[in-house]
């Protein structure tokens, strides 16, 4: 059994499926939108458009991010939680930071910690935070 974040995204799915392919490298594995489903949503969580994403996988690395425009009103809060990416190099985790930050916010900067070699966290354009670094192997 695997755990798998699904993010709402209100109306910027589509924009955030695209950041991600860029910052991440992510790979689009399903894409539905609203007037494509099989069946009519439900009231309470379509959006005004039918063009906008009812559910989308991206597959992370060897994880995988559900997001969706849905079950989301007024503007979205992640909150709560982070999303955490280990990566085997530092050249890779500063990339990935580094695009993650570009118009979100650095929360703590990538540095050397107990822990890790590098590590650092960063809230995106979209206000997902996620924590970025190479962590220490026992």
């Amino acid at each position: 059994m695997q755990v798998q974040p699904y993010l709402f995204f209100n109306g910027r799915c589509e924009e955030a499926i695209e950041f991600y392919r860029q910052a991440l490298a992510a790979q689009v594995e399903m894409l539905m939108r609203f007037k494509d489903s099989p069946q009519p949503p439900s009231p309470d969580c379509a959006p005004a458009s039918g063009d906008k994403i009812m559910h989308a996988a991206l597959r992370v690395g060897d994880g995988v991010v559900m997001a969706s425009d849905g079950m989301a009103d007024g503007t979205p809060e992640f909150k709560g939680f982070s999303l955490s990416l280990d990566y085997p190099d530092e050249a890779q985790a500063r990339r990935v930071f580094d695009a993650l930050a570009q118009g979100g916010k650095v929360l703590m900067p990538l540095d050397k910690t107990f822990f890790a070699s590098i590590f650092g966290m960063v809230a995106d354009r979209f206000g997902v935070q996620w924590m970025v670094g190479v962590m220490s192997r026992p």
